[in-house]
């Protein structure tokens, strides 16, 4: 596909699929040379394939999160469940767009699917993109309080003061994914022969502000944040440990052998030191996969968005970058997207909580469905002794009538 003088494709973060993003210029801007000994990734059979994987297991677990979520009591309408809750259905909302992008990648980059749809497929990305990293910044926030400063931050976390955080990343996220609303729009290529759902970005300071708005929104500040939650988390959680052992071992000690204190609750109470051994590192790894998936997930698209920064302002011009940009960034996007699929995983389904929940509506479902198998049992075999009553009475009534015909005159 040759591209048309004139326009620039920019395989960039404001693309939520990695589809070329139109920049309306007629200077060139970059004069690195075409990459013709290296081999393009087949974006139209590779990324189809991914979205459709992504789609189906994301679907799934955020459908089943939200379901079990919401369904709960007032005793599980806690602040974590309330982050939770609003995390999946972003995630959940994005991913019921994954099925148009992956058709408009098979169809080589042209939108079948009207005006309307593109500006709010567009959006969805955007949004989640967002609401997703802030609903992460603001659980993690809520675990720093919950296990560092259980008692001073116990009257600050409810859940009518979580709600209005939620409403607040919500009109955030949209007031951070307005811009992409605006300027999206199908695009006629005449020289492709594609109806793009495309960005077009007025000029190259439109395109250099979003995109560091967005790796400084949706990447840097939301990792500090985390890491600096998880890391006093696990600094405190490790100190308590190690507090706990010490005093377990010393003569003096208020807790009898077997037993760990628990000092940030109670100087003086005791717990059974496996289980609270077990549950310190049950904790910590949940930390650790917490962070790690975020890094990796999306740190490796945020590294190809600051390398076609780059590029653009001229630093980095050359075969390889240009390479990079035009077929990593939709690879590491894809990434990305699996975090939406990552996530129930994570804060769901790893929770003690969370699968007693799951198990009990899954014994509530079954018990409902065999007690709806028995009165249909029941009701198959009363109408079979009422037919069988029938039949006997029926036939009782043939022989009266046989008896009464052999004996007439």
């Amino acid at each position: 596909m040759a591209i048309p003088s004139g326009f620039f494709f920019f395989n960039t973060t404001s693309s939520p699929f990695s589809a070329p993003e139109v920049y309306v210029n007629t200077s060139p801007v970059s004069s690195a040379p075409l990459c013709t000994d290296w081999s393009p990734v087949p974006m139209t059979t590779v990324i189809p394939t991914i979205y459709s994987i992504i789609c189906v297991l994301g679907t799934l677990g955020n459908a089943l999160a939200v379901y079990v979520l919401a369904c709960g009591n007032a005793l599980t309408r806690t602040v974590a469940n309330t982050f939770m809750l609003n995390l999946c259905v972003s995630d959940l909302l994005f991913l019921l767009s994954l099925p148009l992008w992956a058709v408009y990648y098979s169809w080589g980059y042209n939108w079948p699917f009207g005006r309307v749809a593109c500006k709010i497929c567009g959006v969805l990305h955007n949004l989640n993109l967002y609401a997703s990293i802030f609903f992460i910044t603001c659980m993690s926030i809520d675990r720093y309080l919950a296990i560092v400063h259980p008692l001073v931050s116990q009257r600050s976390r409810d859940y009518e003061r979580a709600r209005i955080v939620c409403i607040l990343v919500w009109v955030l996220a949209f007031a951070c994914s307005a811009p992409n609303l605006a300027l999206r729009d199908i695009y006629h290529l005449k020289e492709l022969e594609v109806a793009a759902c495309v960005i077009l970005y007025p000029d190259d300071t439109w395109f250099l502000t979003l995109t560091w708005i967005k790796i400084i929104l949706a990447f840097l500040l939301p990792l500090l944040g985390i890491s600096c939650c998880y890391w006093a988390i696990g600094r405190h959680l490790l100190a308590y440990r190690g507090s706990a052992r010490m005093q377990n071992l010393s003569p003096e000690g208020h807790c009898k052998l077997g037993q760990l204190p628990t000092p940030t609750l109670c100087p003086n109470s005791c717990m059974a030191g496996p289980m609270l051994a077990r549950g310190v590192e049950r904790i910590l790894w949940t930390v650790a996969a917490v962070v790690m998936a975020f890094f990796l997930c999306w740190f490796p698209f945020h590294c190809v968005t600051f390398l076609d920064l780059m590029n653009q302002n001229g630093w980095l011009d050359s075969c390889w970058v240009t390479w990079t940009i035009n077929n990593l960034t939709p690879l590491t996007l894809c990434l990305g997207f699996s975090n939406s699929a990552i996530n129930p995983v994570l804060y769901c389904f790893i929770g003690n909580h969370f699968r007693g929940r799951l198990g009990g509506l899954c014994k509530d479902l079954c018990a409902c469905l065999k007690a709806r198998g028995e009165k249909h049992s029941q009701k198959r075999g009363s109408f079979s002794t009422r037919l069988s009553s029938f039949s006997r009475k029926l036939s009782d009534l043939k022989d009266l009538a046989i008896v009464d015909t052999s004996g007439s005159p």
